[in-house]
């Protein structure tokens, strides 16, 4: 006889087809997307290793080779306000398409940049076409993915945006992971080449998105410009943004900065940062929803928030073997961070889940664009530990919020996550009717 917990044991990869598709039995465009999300987030952390190197090659000091991060994600928050337009307008695969032409083009002319003021102006055209592809990608995943896992006793499958969640998580580790590795092996041999490396893997996946892909049909409401921001108003969302905002700041303080406190060659950084977004990879997909099922999202969230804020410290006032192992440890805790943000900005209110997400990362990304200007100069204002006592202040903020406004969080996204999503072992806001929430928070 089959039983809930046969439901709950099965491993979502492995799961037949007989009682439900497993992940990896999805069609060729889940994978062309997913594939193209990888190298996509893969350009987050392609210059942290080879930051010193364009410090050096363009005669710019570490403050000035920040404003790489900052021009890009500054439009990358600006351009949430529009993805959401474009695309339910003109369809998400050509959203794609565009988001991923732009790409193709800022990153080769980043590497052909004679000056830091070009290269942080290119790498502000590549946040455009990078915001218009990752907002969109979760989407169409969502809408192409097959369901995991077998039917329950009411006769319904998990949702495919239970699939489709996990993808894109998985996608992200491993493009955070693979991001410096990459940069490490080509910017070894000149720190241009990154950058055209980018391009021809974007390029790639502009071909299999182009041949895999079908368009799926335009939105039967158009999104205006101004709702993500409405969506702002309300309090579980607004309050998920805000602990987010502090969160990033802490997130990008360390992928930003702590490349110049480390100091090493590319490869060595590389080798670093590669351990880092090996560690956010397993955290994200495998550990936190396990966390989350026996402790609860918010417990969780605030308890990674907290020990996130210590290990910066300990970053911070430590030695040089001391830094290695919390730049490394602290992609654990960015890795819980990331899985529950992503379900508490997809569930915490009723908004239509694109909308919802582009406030969110509206107000996210800001934090993300200012630390890695405001950590070289705090440095320049006072010594090398102060960056990071402020980022672990950002952290303790950031759960302190979620604390605050415990109620507002928990009251909706309870209501609407599937009981941890026993059938496929991960976490996710499902579009399927609400169902009680668990007895323990």
């Amino acid at each position: 006889m089959h039983s809930a917990r046969d439901d709950a044991d099965e491993d979502p990869f492995d799961a037949g087809s007989g009682r439900g598709r497993g992940i990896l039995r999805q069609p060729m465009a889940v994978w062309a997307t997913a594939g193209a999300s990888v190298v996509a987030f893969m350009g987050i952390g392609l210059v942290d290793p080879i930051l010193p190197s364009i410090a050096g090659g363009l005669n710019a000091s570490p403050s000035q080779v920040s404003l790489l991060f900052t021009s890009y994600f500054l439009i990358t928050a600006v351009a949430m306000l529009v993805t959401g337009y474009v695309s339910s307008r003109i369809g998400g695969r050509r959203t794609l398409l565009v988001g991923l032409a732009l790409v193709v083009v800022f990153a080769a002319l980043s590497g052909t940049a004679t000056s830091v003021d070009q290269l942080v102006g290119f790498r502000a055209g590549w946040g455009l076409g990078n915001a218009l592809f990752v907002s969109t990608a979760l989407a169409v995943i969502v809408g192409a993915a097959h369901p995991v896992g077998p039917r329950g006793a009411d006769g319904k499958q998990a949702s495919g945006s239970a699939t489709a969640i996990l993808l894109y998580e998985s996608a992200l580790g491993l493009g955070m992971a693979c991001g410096p590795l990459l940069g490490a092996v080509l910017g070894d041999m000149k720190w241009r080449y990154p950058f055209f490396g980018t391009a021809v893997l974007m390029a790639v996946g502009f071909l299999a998105i182009s041949v895999f892909l079908r368009e799926q049909p335009v939105p039967a409401r158009k999104t205006g410009l101004l709702d993500p921001l409405r969506a702002l108003g309300h309090g579980g969302l607004a309050s998920a943004a805000a602990s987010a905002f502090f969160y990033n700041y802490a997130f990008f303080t360390v992928l930003a900065f702590t490349p110049f406190v480390l100091d090493m060659s590319p490869y060595r950084s590389g080798a670093v940062f590669f351990a880092w977004g090996a560690l956010l990879a397993v955290f994200s997909v495998l550990v936190a929803p396990r966390l989350q099922e026996r402790y609860g999202s918010l417990r969780v969230l605030a308890a990674s928030l907290v020990l996130m804020g210590a290990d910066l410290v300990v970053l911070g006032y430590g030695d040089h073997t001391t830094a290695v192992v919390c730049t490394i440890a602290s992609g654990a805790f960015i890795g819980v961070n990331n899985t529950v943000y992503t379900e508490l900005a997809l569930g915490v209110s009723d908004t239509p889940r694109p909308v919802a997400s582009a406030g969110y990362n509206f107000v996210r990304w800001f934090a993300a664009a200012a630390a890695p200007y405001l950590a070289p100069k705090i440095e320049e204002w006072s010594d090398p530990h102060t960056p990071f006592v402020v980022a672990a202040a950002a952290a303790l903020v950031g759960a302190g919020i979620v604390a605050a406004r415990r109620s507002a969080l928990t009251l909706r996204a309870e209501e609407l996550e599937p009981a941890h999503a026993t059938r496929d072992g991960v976490g996710v806001f499902a579009e399927q009717p609400p169902r009680p929430a668990p007895a323990a928070e």
